[in-house]
């Protein structure tokens, strides 16, 4: 659980003594300043067990459920349900007797290895929506001062870092602008509806409109108004995130993609050659996915302007090799985490970190670090049968590449005296959609040259 989740208070009764257990807001992340109650899985009066999840909180970068600091009596519920608070709010309180809570004070710190907050589907770095911004600003003016000096820094800054990441692109002034978050910061919302809706230089500004629209127009086209029968339901938080984010990433970044048809009939006979040995010896299902990703982290050390990052008018290029991998999850959302540093892993270091993290996206038990600082993005849209797509580009990357749909093919191949024939061969198109700010046609282009080449002639040892 985060540190500092609850702070223990002793009472004296006519009858007993009781321990008095804050609740506060954690801190799910070096950069998070506030976080939003999204819904309370326990009420006044319930009985709790420690560890035992209490309430459900939304930040800029996770979704999570956050366990009890304690076993006791939920008591008191300090903030309702969409409410956003800063971090370190008392939000709740409970009661135990005086063993129980000397008990969890005593009990040791939780270690890096200890279970973390379960986390949610959120797209990385996303914001809340804009018709929570007024409510959010109210609640968190008015909420308990109980505020770290870390989060008394980032108010007085009025941005987090990405915030100012974003701002350094686009070459904006925070100082200049007024912020809806707490003590007028500026919030990621606020900037992007800054960049959406400023004008092109020397153009008039007019208030609420879009740069896209003409005049008269409203900035996202006439509301829809549901017909008779129709069925009118809320997005949920992970639908507002995602919308946020993907359209502030198509607005960035100059959209092309380029397709390529990769024969993986090599990589599919090593594949089945050594899927029953692989999968007793590491217990880990053999997919295609890993020998991809091993050949993009490969291609990528070749052609680096797509493992980077546009600042402004500068390129940066990374490192570090951090692929992001898309996951879907049920029964609506998706959430990308990061296999860090995926170069320096083997084909069954790269399965069990694939496997790993989309079984814990499933279930809800990603840390908030591991949906950040994604280089460069996979998604996979082939297993639900699509054979191509043109994928958005993740804010602060310069590519993603779509796979899609593994399938037999007829296709036309030389035989061993030269003389065209007709085989069977194991066939999927690859997308890969780059920001043509910075990559040209001809660098996405070598790139999937070179990758589809690595893929087609993979040696069959070394696995």
């Amino acid at each position: 659980m985060p540190p500092a989740m609850g702070r223990r208070l002793l009472l004296q009764t006519e009858d007993e003594r009781v321990a008095r257990i804050d609740v506060i807001m954690p801190q799910m992340g070096e950069s998070i300043a506030e976080g939003t109650m999204s819904r309370w899985l326990k009420q006044v009066g319930d009985t709790v067990k420690r560890d035992e999840p209490i309430f459900e909180i939304s930040t800029d970068k996770v979704d999570a459920e956050i366990p009890s600091p304690s076993a006791g009596v939920l008591v008191e519920i300090m903030v309702t349900e969409g409410q956003t608070v800063p971090v370190n709010t008392v939000v709740a309180r409970l009661e135990s007797d005086v063993a129980a809570a000397s008990a969890a004070t005593s009990a040791p710190a939780p270690s890096a290895a200890s279970p973390q907050p379960q986390v949610a589907a959120a797209t990385p770095a996303a914001v809340p929506s804009a018709n929570e911004g007024a409510a959010q600003t109210a609640a968190t003016t008015s909420g308990s001062g109980n505020a770290s000096g870390s989060f008394e820094d980032r108010v007085r800054t009025r941005s987090s870092p990405l915030v100012r990441k974003i701002a350094a692109e686009h070459g904006i002034e925070i100082s200049s602008l007024s912020g809806s978050g707490i003590a007028g910061r500026v919030t990621r919302r606020d900037i992007e509806a800054y960049i959406a809706d400023r004008p092109a230089a020397g153009a008039p500004v007019r208030a609420g409109a879009s740069m896209h629209a003409p005049a008269g127009v409203e900035s996202h086209g006439p509301m829809p108004a549901p017909w008779p029968g129709d069925r009118v339901e809320s997005m949920t938080k992970i639908r507002r995130l995602t919308s946020d984010h993907m359209t502030m990433a198509r607005r960035t970044a100059a959209h092309v993609t380029s397709f390529f048809e990769i024969d993986l009939t090599r990589i599919s006979r090593i594949r089945n050659g050594m899927r029953r040995d692989f999968e007793q010896q590491t217990g880990q299902r053999l997919t295609y996915l890993p020998f991809i990703l091993q050949a993009v982290t490969q291609q990528l050390k070749r052609h680096p302007v797509l493992n980077a990052s546009v600042a402004g008018t500068d390129i940066i290029y990374r490192r570090s090799i951090n692929l992001g991998i898309a996951v879907a999850l049920e029964p609506t959302g998706l959430i990308v985490p990061v296999i860090r540093n995926a170069d320096e892993l083997s084909l069954t270091g790269l399965t069990r970190a694939t496997n790993d993290l989309a079984s814990r996206a499933r279930s809800k038990k990603l840390n908030p670090n591991e949906v950040q600082d994604a280089t460069f993005t996979i998604t996979n849209p082939g297993v639900f049968g699509s054979i191509m797509g043109t994928p958005i580009i993740p804010l602060g990357t310069t590519a993603i590449l779509g796979l899609g749909a593994i399938e037999k093919r007829p296709k036309v191949i030389a035989g061993p005296d030269g003389e065209d024939t007709i085989a069977i061969r194991t066939c999927a198109y690859f997308s890969c959609s780059f920001d043509h700010r910075v990559v040209d046609g001809a660098d996405a282009d070598r790139f999937m040259a070179d990758l589809k080449k690595s893929l087609e002639t993979i040696p069959e040892s070394g696995f």
